[in-house]
């Protein structure tokens, strides 16, 4: 880490791969002017994204310190900041950020800044620490142990919190989430960082399954009665039933259900928010391939259905709402199809689908840790 000269700052944003290196590349953009103009007195910012993976195999708060004072050393910055798609912990809290201003370092923890929005919080969560680094670095008079953040990142309305630093860490001022909105919060960041939709392709032979499955139902004539005699309620229990059964039948075919061998209830906690994050992934992934199969399956209906045939069958005549119910019901039987389909894909297959990069290494480590 170089020495900082009195008109340009450089930081560096040293980013997880995959999503964090993303947000670091798009906020580097504009986070120079940002900067210059917040900061004021003829400052001026150059910034830098170095890409690594710095959280492989570890989530411990110090280690991570650790790697990122050393990754300092070995660059020309003033400031580095870490992002990281993993959720941190601290003390039993879930961890935002911690700085070091004595280093020029901070620790993000993306997950904590919520689901919505997530490249403008991330943005200005960076900004804040980037000038709580540097205004504290800029002379020997600086206050000691760093001014408090500032801005939308911290408001009042934000379930964010200073959290407590232990005397031995390097870190000297730390923000955690608390309280029942802040774990939704960082549900909704862990569950963006997973990235649901990339459920849908991920799913190929449970899709190719579903797709045949509904197909053959939609020319069946006892579904056609089925779905013309059930009622809004049966067909709603129906959908549900169904999805339900392959999210389910996902979590447990792949593996996905995250046991741990502690007992402290930290570790209940943390093992209850990634199963309450696998949960909703894969229900969001389930929810949106069953929205596709209802298109599908409308398509497909539109094209194929007679309407003479149909009404001779069912004693109703095929109008919008027929179409619109069988389509529906023809949906819930195929998800049922594709549960089953679900089963000639990998374990492998479906991880990658269901999580994000950072989130596969640390159950890969958690099962190599217990393989030993």
């Amino acid at each position: 880490m170089r020495v900082s000269s009195q008109d340009v700052t450089v930081v560096a944003l040293l980013a997880d791969p995959d999503a964090p290196t993303e947000i670091a590349q798009r906020m580097a953009r504009m986070l120079p002017d940002r900067l210059a103009d917040r900061s004021g007195q003829g400052r001026r910012f150059d910034v830098e994204v170095v890409s690594e993976p710095f959280t492989a195999g570890t989530e411990d708060l110090s280690t991570l310190t650790r790697r990122i004072m050393d990754r300092a050393s070995e660059g020309n910055w003033d400031i580095v900041v870490a992002l990281t798609d993993l959720p941190l912990h601290s003390q039993g809290r879930k961890l935002v950020v911690d700085l070091s201003h004595e280093h020029g370092l901070a620790l993000l923890s993306l997950p904590a800044l919520g689901g919505f929005r997530l490249p403008a919080r991330a943005r200005q969560a960076v900004e804040e620490a980037v000038l709580s680094l540097a205004g504290l670095r800029a002379g020997p008079e600086g206050p000691p142990g760093g001014q408090p953040l500032r801005g939308p990142f911290v408001s009042r309305l934000a379930p964010i919190r200073p959290g407590q630093v232990g005397e031995e860490e390097i870190a000297d001022l730390r923000y955690v989430v608390t309280g029942p909105r802040g774990y939704l919060r960082v549900l909704g960041g862990m569950v963006r960082a997973n990235r649901p939709w990339r459920l849908v392709p991920g799913l190929s032979k449970a899709l190719a399954a579903a797709l045949a499955t509904g197909a053959v139902a939609t020319v069946n004539s006892t579904i056609w009665v089925l779905a013309t005699s059930l009622s809004t309620p049966r067909l709603v229990i129906a959908m549900v039933g169904s999805v339900t059964l392959m999210i389910g039948w996902l979590i447990v075919d792949a593996n996905l259900w995250h046991r741990t061998d502690e007992v402290s209830p930290e570790a209940g906690k943390k093992a209850a928010l990634y199963n309450a994050s696998t949960v909703v992934t894969v229900g969001i992934g389930v929810i949106i391939c069953y929205a596709g199969l209802v298109l599908i399956n409308l398509v497909w209906a539109l094209f194929i259905l007679n309407d003479r045939l149909f009404a001779a069958t069912t004693r109703t005549a095929l109008h919008a709402t027929e179409y619109w119910t069988l389509s529906w019901f023809v949906a819930s039987v195929a998800t049922v199809g594709g549960a089953l389909g679900s089963g000639l894909e990998s374990d492998e297959a479906i991880r990658a689908a269901a999580y994000s990069k950072r989130e596969q290494e640390r159950r890969s480590a958690l099962q190599d840790d217990r393989g030993d």
